[in-house]
């Protein structure tokens, strides 16, 4: 069930539901968690799909923004990046540090909201900004987090963004009668709120905090909130699958892990992959 009222602790809210998730997360057959222990080669799923628009990263000073149990960060790790992961909430980072471990890979993870990420790691001090999948969804000014990935951004740094296309986060997830759009495609200034059990990947946890609040940002938005910023878009690409079943109907999977529409799929786009380069 969803509603679009606005809240003022918009964060605790989140923090609390993702709290109670990341071990699950973790658990889950659905991050491969286990995978990162047994093999010194293994790379998570979302890296190694844009590994070939990634390109040579080794050396590179990077932060992961909203890294949650950090299976990407130790991914970009393993690639010869000298990572930072961020994340607000703690139960993420328990993980996230004990993957690494696990992984055998060196990553600082720090406890914070990404819009302050600039006044708690070093301004102006890194080659590669990353954000994956499922994250801006969170946040609700996209020109707040433009600004912040600006900040960290030496002049010739680069932000990597693969993400949920907006136009996904506008459809409804029962497919049933084919495609609809239901929830806003533009910013909102009150979040959508969201009441549901359960998580998107496999686990039998059953959860307390189920609420959670939400935004989506218009592709042009989220464009124009960098631009503006002074950075430079170098790649924008649209892509017809997403790593994980986005819609309860209508998908299948391939084999490695990205999920299509049965039918059509050039009627909408699903995630993107954005590049922009600090001047």
């Amino acid at each position: 069930m969803t509603s679009t009222v606005g809240s003022s602790d918009s964060i605790a809210i989140n923090r609390a539901n993702w709290d109670e998730r990341a071990p699950a997360h973790a658990k889950s057959p659905g991050y491969n968690v286990a995978d990162f222990a047994a093999d010194p080669g293994y790379l998570s799923e979302v890296v190694r799909f844009d590994r070939p628009r990634l390109g040579d990263i080794a050396g590179l000073r990077g932060v992961h923004l909203q890294c949650h149990i950090g299976t990407d960060t130790v991914s970009l790790a393993r690639l010869g990046a000298r990572m930072t992961g961020l994340d607000f909430s703690p139960a993420a980072l328990v993980e996230a540090r004990a993957l690494a471990k696990s992984a055998g890979v060196e990553v600082d993870f720090v406890e914070s909201d990404v819009y302050v990420a600039a006044d708690v790691l070093p301004e102006g001090e890194f080659d590669l900004v990353f954000t994956g999948i499922g994250a801006l969804c969170w946040l609700p000014d996209i020109r707040r987090w433009a600004s912040v990935v600006a900040r960290l951004l030496k002049p010739g740094g680069r932000l990597f963004l693969r993400e949920g296309h907006p136009m996904l986060w506008a459809l409804h997830e029962d497919t049933t009668e084919g495609l609809k759009v239901s929830y806003p495609y533009f910013e909102t200034p009150e979040p959508l709120v969201f009441d549901e059990p359960g998580t998107y990947v496999e686990t039998e946890t059953q959860f307390e905090h189920n609420v959670s609040h939400s935004w989506n940002h218009g592709l042009g938005e989220i464009v124009s909130a960098l631009l503006a910023e002074g950075m430079r878009l170098t790649m924008l690409e649209e892509h017809d699958c997403v790593p994980w079943k986005a819609l309860l109907q209508g998908m299948v999977e391939d084999e490695h892990g990205e999920w299509r529409l049965a039918e059509h799929r050039e009627r909408v786009p699903l995630t993107y992959t954005l590049q922009a380069v600090r001047g």
